[in-house]
C-alpha cells in the first residue's frame, strides 16, 4: 500500500500543477469560447493550409527554370529513397505464344542481386527495323486484366470497359511494349494486403519495409523500370532513343516518377494518377504505396511532371474519377502548360480529360506517339 500512495501522490500533484497552468492562461479574445478540436482531419487539413511547397514551381524564362530544376530534381530523387543494389543484367526467356498481330514472351529481368522482375513483351508482327519501346505499368488490380491474362466474363468487361490492355493496344499499333508485374503484385506477392481478397497483392509490405530501409515503393518500381529499360536496350527491334512510359492508376503514379528518375525515356503517358496531392492522395483513402514522405512541402504533382519538361507528356483523367479529382487535374495541366510555354514547347504537354471514371483512354494516345515519335 505505501507504495501505491507513492506512486499516486505525484501524479496527483502534477494533475494540479497542469491545472493550474491552464487555468491561469490569458482568456480568449473574442467573444467565442475557446473549442478544443480533437480530430485528425480536421489537424492535418489545417497543417495542409499552412505549409506552403518550398519550391513550387514560378519560372519566367528557360534560365530561371533551370535554375528551379537544380533545386527541384534532386530534392524528388532524395525523397524517392535509396534504390536498390545493382545486379549485371540478366533475361530469363520463359514463355512464348503467337497471336495475330504479335508475339508474347514472359522474360524474367535481373533488377537487383536479390529480385527478377517479371515482363510480358510484346514484338509486333513482321517488324522490320527498330521501332519505339514502351514501358507498361499496371495499377493495383494486377497484371491479368491489363494483358488479358487469365480472363473470364467479368474480366473481359472490365478490361473492355476501362481500356486496360493498353500493352496489347499499343502492340498491334505497331510499338514494341513491355508490361512488368509490378513488384509486390501476383507472383511477386508476399504478405497479403489486410482486407484485399483479390489479386495477390502486397503494397503494405512492400511500403513499410522500404520506408524502415530508406526506400519508398515507387523507388523501388521504378528502378525495376529502369532495369528494364536496360533490357529494351539490349534488343534489336527496339529504339534504344525511343523508349516511353504509360501506367494507370498506381502504374500512372509511376509514371509520374519514373522520368525523373530516368532520362532514357523519353516520353510519358499518366493515368488516373495525375490531379493535386491535398484533393486526392491526402483527403481521400488509397493505397500506402501512394505516398511518398515529405513531398508536399516542396511542390504539387504538378511541380513534379514539371521536371519532366521537355519531354512531351499525355495526362489522361476521367471526368468523373472519384480519386484524383478533376479539378485539381485541370488546374494542374494548366501549370503544365506555363511551363512548357516557357520552354518554348507547349504542344509537348497534352491532356486527354474524357467522359469516364478511373480508367485508361487511347482517345489520344497513338496521336500523342506518333507526333512525338514518329511513324512505329
Amino acid at each position: 500500500m505505501p507504495y501505491l500512495i507513492s506512486r499516486i501522490v505525484p501524479t496527483v500533484a502534477v494533475c494540479t500543477v497542469l491545472a493550474s497552468v491552464a487555468l491561469s492562461a490569458e482568456p480568449p479574445t473574442s467573444d467565442e469560447a475557446l473549442q478544443p478540436i480533437s480530430n485528425v482531419t480536421h489537424a492535418f487539413d489545417q497543417l495542409s493550409t499552412r505549409v506552403q511547397p518550398k519550391y513550387a514551381w514560378n519560372a519566367a524564362s528557360p534560365k530561371e527554370h533551370a535554375a528551379w530544376k537544380e533545386r527541384m530534381q534532386p530534392t524528388i530523387v532524395d525523397l524517392l529513397g535509396e534504390l536498390p543494389d545493382k545486379a549485371p543484367l540478366a533475361v530469363k526467356w520463359a514463355e512464348e505464344e503467337s497471336f495475330d498481330e504479335f508475339t508474347r514472351y514472359k522474360v524474367y529481368v535481373r533488377t537487383s542481386p536479390d529480385y527478377w522482375a517479371p515482363v510480358y513483351y510484346f514484338v509486333p508482327r513482321n517488324v522490320t527495323g527498330k521501332v519505339p519501346a514502351i514501358v507498361c505499368l499496371h495499377g493495383h488490380s494486377g497484371i491479368d486484366p491489363y494483358i488479358r491474362l487469365n480472363e473470364d466474363e467479368k474480366h473481359k468487361k472490365k478490361t473492355d470497359e476501362l481500356e486496360l490492355d493498353y500493352a496489347i493496344y499499343m502492340a498491334k499499333h505497331g510499338y514494341v511494349t513491355a508490361a512488368i508485374v509490378v513488384r509486390g503484385w501476383n507472383e511477386t506477392h508476399g504478405r497479403q494486403d489486410r482486407s484485399v481478397k483479390s489479386p495477390p497483392r502486397s503494397c503494405h509490405e512492400v511500403t513499410m519495409n522500404a520506408f524502415l530501409m530508406g526506400m519508398t515503393p515507387q523507388g523501388i518500381r521504378c528502378w525495376d523500370a529502369m532495369r528494364v529499360i536496360d533490357f529494351l536496350q539490349t534488343r534489336s527491334e527496339v529504339d534504344p532513343e525511343r523508349i516511353g512510359v504509360a501506367g494507370l492508376s498506381g502504374g500512372g503514379t509511376l509514371a509520374m516518377y519514373l522520368p525523373i528518375l530516368e532520362p532514357r525515356v523519353k516520353l510519358a503517358m499518366i493515368a488516373g494518377a495525375f490531379s493535386d496531392y491535398k484533393s486526392s492522395i491526402y483527403s481521400i483513402d488509397h493505397c500506402i504505396c501512394n505516398t511518398l514522405p515529405g513531398v508536399m512541402r516542396y511542390g504539387d504533382m504538378a511541380d513534379v511532371v514539371a521536371l519532366v519538361a521537355p519531354r512531351p507528356v499525355l495526362l489522361i483523367n476521367g471526368i468523373d474519377d472519384p480519386i484524383f479529382p478533376i479539378d485539381g487535374a485541370r488546374e494542374g495541366y494548366q501549370k503544365l502548360k506555363q511551363v512548357y510555354g516557357v520552354l518554348d514547347c507547349e504542344d509537348a504537354v497534352d491532356a486527354d480529360f474524357f467522359e469516364g471514371g478511373h480508367a485508361w483512354s487511347n482517345n489520344k494516345t497513338l496521336e500523342f506517339l506518333k507526333r512525338s515519335f514518329g511513324s512505329s
